[in-house]
């Protein structure tokens, strides 16, 4: 079976990593949490979301295993902080140009993600 990667794209997905911290930034939950250079950031999510979705091991090869509950225990994230994210990233898919199906596709990898971040 073709990965969610494969039928994404780079293109596609660079459009969601920069549509979800367009709200992420703008959400006065969570905006918080981002204080380091956006860029950055941005550059690490799309690295990691290729391999989370099945394609090329970006993450991995330049930054080590995610290790992504480690990495984010510094920062305070609660129930609603992880509803919050889970948000911005519904509203970032939905923007994607591909249809409805594949949207719910791609959401439905999120929420336990969000879940094991929860750390307070």
């Amino acid at each position: 079976m073709t990965s969610i990667y494969d039928r994404l794209g780079d293109e596609n997905l660079q459009l969601l990593v920069d549509n979800f911290y367009i709200k992420v930034l703008a959400d006065t939950r969570i905006a918080h949490l981002f204080q380091t250079d956006i860029e950055i950031v941005k550059s690490k999510q799309f690295m990691f979301l290729s391999q989370f979705l099945g394609g090329p091991p970006r993450y991995a090869e330049t930054h080590g295993h995610p290790r992504m509950r480690m990495r984010h225990m510094p920062h305070k994230i609660d129930q609603d902080a992880a509803h919050a994210w889970l948000e911005c990233m519904a509203e970032a898919i939905s923007k994607l140009p591909i249809d409805e199906e594949f949207q719910k596709e791609i959401f439905q990898r999120f929420p336990n993600v969000a879940a094991h971040m929860i750390n307070s």
